[in-house]
Order: C-alpha cells, then structure tokens, then sequence
C-alpha cells in the first residue's frame, strides 16, 4: 500500500515538464548532495483516530513525505522545489502543509536546514470482514439532526494569543478547516451527539490529539489552548 503511494508521487514529479528527466531518491537527504536531485523521504506516519463501531475499524494514517531539492546550484534547487510547490498546489490530492519544519527534525537527520516543505498523502487499509447474515426485518431510518461546531486555538496561558492558519480536523466525519486571523474555526453541520468529539489539531509542525465533550455552541465556543514546543 505504501509503495503505491510512492510510485504515485514519483509519477507525479515524472509528469512535471521541468523535471521529466530530473533523479528522484526515497533516501532520507544527505548533507554531501551536490548533483542535481529530488528527495522524496516518508519521514513519518502519523495515525488517524476512526469512528468507533460494532466492526474492525480500518487503518487510517496520514504518510508526511519531505520534498527537497539540491544541484550544483542553489538557484537551481530553488527553482526546481518552486516548480513542486506550485505543481502540488493545483493538484487537488496533493496537501502541502504550511507550518514551518521544526529544527529539530533536521538536527535528527544530521544535515543542515534547507528549503523544503511536507506533502500529506492519505493511507487506509481496510480488513475484509465477513458477510453479514441476511436482514429479515424491515430498515428503520432515523434522523440525526444537525448543528454547528466552534472553537477557538490559542497558545497557552496566561496570554492566549489566538493562533491563526491551524488546522482542525474531526476524523471520524472527514472534516477539516483552518483558523481565521483570530484562532477562530467553525464547522456548519455536525451530527448533535453526546459523548466526547475528537480533534485533530496540527499547528508549526505538531500535531494534537483532543476529546472533548464541550459542544462547541456558538453561544459558548471551545477554547482549546495548546503548549507548542520551538
């Protein structure tokens, strides 16, 4: 499954006119790189929380590739990690994260910072499962109804300074959104269940998983503070 992914992303950077003929590796980058390259490495997998039923859940993950360029030149990896981003942006299955790479990261790599960004591919692996018996009964369809969802992201106390362009995710319904200039998101319909909702929150870098039973009203939004290393 995880070689699909690559194979796709490699046939990807294989269909940009400019690096048609360019070398790709999978290998983690290399502080003696000098030829003209792309550096494609999973650098991490990160776990999606599914919905909790009666069946097996599938295996939700997140693979996060770091894209990076080198070449005689620096000119010349800049142009060639341009022409990536800007390819990445239009194609829609393509999610570029925009939170800057920690320091860290490259320290664990051995070699030093360089521009590059974070691809998002998505990953699920469903077991097969059993056929059900035949239903005999009738079906009753039931109604759940609807309601918005709000918050807030702010860095920790005691400023609380709102956090903007944060990403929150609901997994268990697919949705995501970004935070506004004042750490604000909003969801326009969600079912109104009980119980606690998970979060999915990534912000510069790290990634943040909340439960929460607030209901997230737009009479009383969740505020979620969050400690953020670096």
């Amino acid at each position: 499954m995880i070689d699909e992914t690559d194979r796709q992303l490699l046939d990807w950077i294989g269909g940009i006119p400019s690096l048609k003929q360019t070398k790709v590796s999978l290998a983690p980058p290399a502080e003696t790189e000098t030829a003209e390259g792309i550096g494609l490495y999973l650098m991490e997998l990160v776990q999606s929380q599914p919905a909790r039923t009666a069946r097996r859940p599938p295996l939700l993950m997140t693979l996060r590739y770091l894209v990076t360029t080198h070449a005689a030149k620096p000119e010349d990896a800049h142009q060639m990690l341009e022409d990536l981003l800007v390819d990445a942006f239009k194609k829609q299955k393509l999610e570029v994260e925009q939170e800057p790479l920690p320091l860290a990261v490259w320290s664990a790599l051995g070699v030093a910072p360089r521009p590059a960004f974070v691809l998002r591919m998505p990953f699920k692996y469903e077991p097969e499962e059993k056929l059900a018996q035949r239903v005999k009964t009738s079906m009753v369809v039931q109604q759940v109804p609807l309601r918005s969802f709000s918050g807030q992201i702010v860095g920790p106390e005691p400023e609380k300074i709102p956090l903007m362009n944060v990403r929150v995710e609901l997994p268990t319904l697919e949705l995501s959104t970004n935070t506004d200039s004042k750490g604000k998101f909003s969801f326009s319909a969600v079912p109104a269940t009980t119980g606690p909702r998970l979060l999915r929150v990534l912000a510069k870098g790290q990634e943040f998983l909340i439960n929460t039973e607030h209901d997230g009203s737009e009479m009383d939004p969740l505020v979620i503070p969050l400690k953020l290393e670096g």
